[in-house]
């Protein structure tokens, strides 16, 4: 068909058709978000990408710290054996973290007998996300160190030589229990650093005449040396050259032959105070015999006395007579500083109940000659038993010494004093009065038979410290 054979109409018709078809075309709105949307989802996906590598990120950074952590630790302990680098190597390498540390990164040193270990590095986590838009890794700084070392420390060993301790061999488990815990306190690493004050207590506490006559005391007679406390001393630690005391009575309740006796008279008997001779320390414990009565409270009265700053006159004038080591010069130390404070306090049984003569019965030389040589009991079953009433005081009574004791473990608690207690095959009630002193529930350790050995060694390991610092 020629052009000129064609309809006009439909030529018309096809103009108009496709006429119509350009407009809408133009004016359609469909897939227009098409690229909005594309644009959005790659945003979202390189959000969510770096959160992933962040989150990542995190993690490596968390284990990588837990790993310098403990590997620092393990190896600044006094018992590794292998280099302390090896160590850490060994700990990344187990933890799948090798390729993050080199032994450049660890620096070993320490003092005075320590080791420390410090790991410092710079990680490069990898970032699988990020590495398609330039960014291939993080860098994550961790830095951690420990130190095995000894700081100073003050400890006090309160020490039951009551009559009862001879009882089924509790004074020879004792012996060997206790010179276990001066090995384990005193070593070469803790030299000059770590002092102790030996207390052996009985109804009474002999302090000897080192210490005795550098007191403020009113002196009665030579037998021995304890000092005669008021139930408001037991509101304090300290035990002040300042302050003013009484000499203790030397009697025995029912000993005629005296060798139970209020305040025991012997040498091995009396404080020791802030010594590092092990020894010597040993020696003394070695010798130790049960006496007459229990006085817990005025045992832990010393113990604490031996830790509180209010001493610090005694001792120097003590160190001046090298009676103490030089090193110990100016302490105890202040409370709440870099100076950690110990006291450790064993028993077999409760607070007893402790008669005084009256003073117009101890008036005189001769009458504390008397009684030096005449116990109570004497009195009672040989002369007249109701003049005792007339004789005779009860001092301290089984509860006003529990209450004395925890007055004194209170006091020395709030003023810093770790008290660790050891009640050995004591009773119940005992046991409760002895969980109350100590600084809390897990630092009371109640025992049986050999296992005093077993508290000792606990309580002298968890002496030796290990400091984690960042």
């Amino acid at each position: 068909m020629s052009r000129r054979d064609r309809d006009p109409g439909m030529t018309i018709g096809i103009r108009q058709w496709f006429s119509k078809e350009i407009k809408q075309f133009s004016r359609a709105e469909d897939g227009v978000m098409l690229a909005l949307v594309m644009v959005m989802m790659l945003v979202m996906f390189t959000v969510a990408g770096i959160g992933v590598d962040l989150m990542r990120t995190e993690m490596e950074r968390t284990r990588l710290q837990q790993t310098i952590d403990s590997s620092a630790l393990a190896a600044a302990h006094k018992d590794n054996q292998i280099l302390p680098k090896q160590v850490v190597m060994d700990y990344f390498a187990k933890a799948d973290l090798a390729s993050y540390v080199t032994e450049d990164d660890i620096t070993i040193g320490g003092e005075n007998g320590g080791t420390s270990v410090m790991v410092d590095l710079r990680a490069e986590v990898k970032t699988p996300f990020l590495k398609n838009i330039g960014f291939e890794t993080f860098t994550v700084p961790a830095r951690g160190r420990a130190e095995q070392a000894y700081g100073n420390s003050e400890v006090s060993l309160v020490l039951d030589i009551s009559g009862s301790m001879d009882e089924n061999s509790r004074m020879t488990r004792l012996h060997t229990a206790a010179k276990e815990f001066v090995d384990t306190v005193l070593t070469d690493d803790s030299s000059n650093r770590v002092s102790l004050s030996l207390v052996p207590y009985t109804g009474d506490v002999n302090a000897g005449w080192e210490i005795f006559s550098r007191m403020n005391v009113r002196q009665l007679h030579n037998y021995s040396y304890c000092v005669q406390f008021t139930p408001d001393d037991f509101s304090t630690t300290a035990v002040s050259p300042d302050d003013h005391y009484l000499h203790g009575q030397h009697f025995s309740h029912v000993d005629r032959n005296f060798n139970y006796i209020s305040c025991p008279t012997q040498s091995y008997e009396q404080i020791t105070a802030l010594s590092q001779n092990r020894e010597a320390l040993k020696t003394q414990i070695g010798r130790l015999t049960g006496r007459e009565r229990t006085s817990i409270h005025i045992g832990v009265k010393w113990g604490a006395a031996l830790l509180d700053p209010a001493a610090r006159p005694l001792v120097n004038d003590m160190v001046d007579d090298s009676l103490i080591d030089e090193v110990f010069r100016d302490r105890p130390a202040n409370f709440n500083s870099q100076s950690m404070k110990v006291l450790v306090v064993m028993t077999d049984g409760v607070n007893t109940e402790t008669k005084r003569i009256k003073d117009f019965a101890y008036d005189t030389p001769d009458m504390r000659a008397h009684w030096a040589r005449h116990a109570i009991s004497d009195w009672d079953n040989q002369v007249y038993s109701s003049i005792q009433d007339d004789l005779f005081d009860t001092y301290y009574s089984s509860s006003l010494g529990n209450t004395l004791l925890q007055n004194i473990c209170d006091a020395a608690k709030n003023n810093g004093i770790l008290i660790y207690s050891i009640g050995f095959e004591i009773s119940n009630t005992s046991a409760q009065a002895m969980e109350d002193c100590a600084s809390s529930p897990s630092h009371f350790y109640r025992v049986e038979g050999v296992n005093i050995s077993d508290a000792f060694s606990s309580i002298a390991r968890q002496l030796v410290q290990l400091r984690l610092t960042l």
